[in-house]
């Protein structure tokens, strides 16, 4: 397993508003790291950088670290960094089975199959693998977007609000099953919600890092 080490990232809109100043650190694996603070005050932007993903309109620069292998300038789709968001984005036109063979290599088709239908087994959705995800409640769907998440492989995971969509009582089923799910993995959440964290977690309030004039104009990476 890898531990996930973020060094002097440096975020800022394109007219030079800072977001994020020289910021680093670094999660261990089985180790939960909360990303807190106000809304505008960079959070998502922080996930969308570290997958490659960020918007044209944010400059970005630091270096991220899985272990001794450097992949700030590899392409998202080799970074095997697990995102979940808010929204599940399940493909509307596949199966819960098929959404879970997306983007899921290695091995024989029999061995996807299987592997497939074991992580089904074991989010007690052994019975769902050829149903519309249309006809999921919010909570199958949840699950399903963790599980094609993880059957990926990532050497870590990050999460955006991923529970803020839930009722109460499910929330809490999707947080357990979530850090059950992850616990070998280094995991970055992002959260405005006090009761998503979970025990042990370390919590970074970055509402409270220094910002503004201290933090120079950054290049684009």
């Amino acid at each position: 397993m890898n531990t996930l080490r973020i060094e002097g990232l440096s975020l800022s809109l394109a007219h030079d508003q800072s977001l994020v100043c020289d910021l680093s650190f670094s999660i261990e694996p089985g180790e939960v790291l909360v990303l807190m603070g106000p809304s505008g005050s960079g959070k998502s932007s922080i996930l969308a950088w570290l997958t490659g993903t960020s918007s044209p309109q944010i400059c970005g620069s630091g270096s991220i670290w899985l272990d001794n292998a450097c992949i700030s300038d590899l392409p998202t789709e080799k970074r095997r960094l697990g995102l979940m968001l808010q929204q599940d984005y399940l493909f509307p036109h596949m199966s819960v089975r098929d959404n879970l063979l997306f983007g899921l290599r290695g091995g024989t088709r029999s061995e996807r199959l299987e592997r497939v239908q074991r992580s089904l087994q074991d989010a007690g959705l052994g019975d769902m693998a050829q149903r519309d995800p249309a006809t999921l409640s919010g909570g199958q769907r949840a699950r399903v977007s963790l599980l094609r998440t993880l059957l990926s492989s990532p050497c870590a995971l990050l999460l955006d609000e991923p529970f803020s969509r839930l009722d109460a009582a499910m929330r809490s089923q999707i947080r357990s099953f979530t850090w059950a799910s992850a616990s070998k993995l280094p995991v970055l959440l992002v959260t405005h919600d006090v009761s998503d964290v979970p025990p042990g977690a370390r919590i970074l309030d970055i509402g409270n890092l220094p910002q503004g004039e201290q933090c120079p104009p950054t290049d684009k990476s």
